[in-house]
C-alpha cells in the first residue's frame, strides 16, 4: 500500500505552480522569471507522475513518465534560448530589467 496518498503530492504540486505563478507576476528580473517558469513545469511533471503513480499501480501503460521527458525537454529548450536571448538583450541595452525593455520601439 502507498504511505504517501496522492492528494498530498497535488497539494504539493499546486502550491509549486501557484508559487511560480506569483513570481513570474511580481518579479522583473527575467532570470527569475525564467525560474519560476521553470518551478511552474516542475509541479507539471510532479502532477504528471503522481498521477502515472496512481495509474501504474492499477495496471496502466507509462503515459505519465513520458509526458514528464516532454516537458523536461521543453523546459531544457526553453533555458537554452531564453538566456540566449537574454544576454543578447543585455548586450544590446546594458539592462536586463524588464520594465526598461522596450526593443520594439526605436
Amino acid at each position: 500500500m502507498d504511505a504517501v496518498p496522492i492528494s498530498w503530492y497535488l497539494i504539493l504540486s499546486a502550491f509549486m505552480f501557484a508559487m511560480g505563478v506569483t513570481g513570474v507576476v511580481i518579479k522583473r528580473n527575467p532570470i527569475v522569471i525564467f525560474m519560476c517558469i521553470e518551478l511552474m513545469l516542475n509541479a507539471a511533471n510532479l502532477a504528471f507522475l503522481a498521477f502515472a503513480r496512481q495509474q501504474a499501480q492499477l495496471g496502466a501503460q507509462v503515459a505519465g513518465q513520458v509526458f514528464v521527458i516532454l516537458v523536461m525537454a521543453v523546459a531544457a529548450a526553453e533555458v537554452a534560448i531564453g538566456l540566449g536571448i537574454i544576454v543578447a538583450i543585455y548586450r544590446l541595452r546594458d539592462t536586463i530589467n524588464v520594465d526598461e525593455m522596450n526593443l520594439l520601439k526605436f
